[in-house]
């Protein structure tokens, strides 16, 4: 900001250059007011570097992101719990106990007795069913891939978060820059007006002076508003995923200039994408289901083995009992059963294809839109931003000449300031294709941050 300082002094010598009445008390007010920034400004510099611990880094927001993220903790359940139903599917089914009386007389004079009737018999019984081997395992299989598609949708949503989080953290950074940039644009406007002012009460300026200046400060004015607003908004965003932290002073904004993908091997690098990942544990978890199917078309078998007692003058009894399903219609059921999980795996193959294709197209638009937008920032720092600056020389030389208008310097000074924010904007916007593009895979960060949400 100090080369807007001197600037501004040197508008200030100009306007007495071209014989407006500026006294020596405006002058000395204007030369106070660049002095009292300066020192703001100093103490500003000097806060700021004893307290440079105190900022919200952009790899601090992504580590205090992920720590408060219940989302991740939810997924690490959701595995957790599908690989304790993978152990306990792989386990025989629990034996029953039995217990009964058969054959109690409920009339005649031997009614409701357990030993006088022969046929009476108190009974107790364990029953088995013996699941096979090749069934266990499956089942367990099929639990220990929805295991594996809980761990592919955390890290699905890890990359959305990181991606959210970087996101929001660069649209503040870059709002935070250009509310810094109009404000600027106002001190200097605000001593053009009184400027002109002073100019007019002297006689020596028109009032189309004044009014054009103060119509460029109010420009600027409601331009801050919007800034203002825009950062707030920003900064709730932030504010979602990093807490209170977000109201501390941001670090340095982390190096845009590349990214981990290059458009000749992009369709191997997608196979690690997330949602394509997510889509491939789908794929097996399906394929899981229709194993399982093909097991169950051979029905399990169960035993049952029962000791009978009767009256004091009987023998006791013991039955065995075997059991097995009949599958009597296996080409309506089983085979439908393991026809529909087939084509159920069918469609999840042919749906991540699809979206791998997607997926494909959308990244490579978005490395040539990368690309061509740090192009279009060369030019910005080459030529735009060099001739904006340029043309207000000019007008400035034309007015001190004589030759020119207040109003040729005001345009000229909002054309610079358009082309400064435009740039600005451009940045933010290649910093946001940046970050979807370096978080496409997510990056598991160390658990233990910095102490900022408080």
């Amino acid at each position: 900001m100090f080369p807007l300082f001197s600037l501004l002094s040197r508008r200030s010598m100009q306007l007495v250059d071209l014989g407006h009445p500026i006294c020596m008390s405006m002058l000395m007010r204007i030369r106070t007011c660049f002095q009292g920034v300066a020192v703001l400004v100093a103490l500003s510099l000097a806060s700021f570097h004893a307290h440079a611990g105190d900022v919200l880094t952009f790899e601090q927001a992504l580590r205090l992101s992920q720590a408060r993220s219940q989302q991740l903790v939810a997924q690490n359940h959701a595995t957790a719990a599908a690989r304790d139903m993978a152990v306990s599917a792989a386990q025989q089914p629990d034996p029953v106990l039995k217990l009964g009386i058969n054959n109690l007389p409920i009339n005649g004079p031997d009614r409701f007795s357990v030993t006088r009737d022969f046929m009476t018999m108190r009974s107790v019984g364990l029953m088995q069913e013996f699941t096979r081997q090749d069934k266990r395992l499956a089942r367990s299989m099929r639990f220990e891939r929805e295991a594996q598609a809980s761990e592919a949708s955390r890290a699905q949503a890890l990359a959305q978060l990181q991606r959210d989080t970087a996101i929001a953290w660069l649209d503040l950074y870059y709002q935070e820059r250009m509310l810094a940039l109009v404000k600027a644009q106002r001190d200097e406007i605000r001593l053009q007006v009184e400027a002109t002012e002073v100019a007019y009460r002297g006689g020596r300026g028109s009032q189309t002076d004044v009014l054009a200046a103060r119509s460029a400060l109010a420009q600027v004015d409601d331009r801050i508003d919007l800034a203002t607003r825009e950062v707030s908004t920003v900064q709730t965003a932030l504010r979602r995923w990093t807490g209170r932290a977000a109201d501390t002073p941001l670090g340095d904004a982390p190096d845009t200039s590349h990214v981990p993908l290059h458009l000749s091997d992009l369709e191997s690098t997608l196979t690690s994408h997330p949602d394509i990942t997510f889509m491939v544990r789908q794929e097996e978890m399906a394929q899981a289901d229709a194993d399982l199917a093909r097991a169950n078309k051979q029905a399990d078998w169960g035993v049952e083995l029962m000791l009978s007692q009767r009256g004091p003058g009987y023998s006791k009894m013991a039955s065995v009992n075997v059991s097995v399903p009949l599958q009597w219609d296996q080409k309506s059921r089983q085979d439908r059963d393991l026809a529909a999980r087939l084509a159920t795996v069918e469609q999840m193959r042919a749906q991540r294809e699809e979206a791998t294709r997607e997926h494909l197209a959308q990244v490579t638009v978005m490395l040539q839109t990368w690309q061509s937008s740090r192009d279009r920032l060369r030019r910005y720092d080459s030529a735009l931003i060099p001739l904006a600056a340029e043309r207000t020389q000019a007008a400035l030389t034309a007015y001190r000449g004589g030759s020119g208008t207040l109003a040729s310097v005001l345009e000229a000074r909002r054309m610079a300031l358009d082309t400064q924010m435009d740039r600005l904007r451009l940045d933010m916007d290649t910093a946001r294709i940046w970050a979807q593009l370096n978080y496409l895979i997510p990056v598991e960060h160390d658990a233990a941050i910095p102490v900022l949400d408080h």
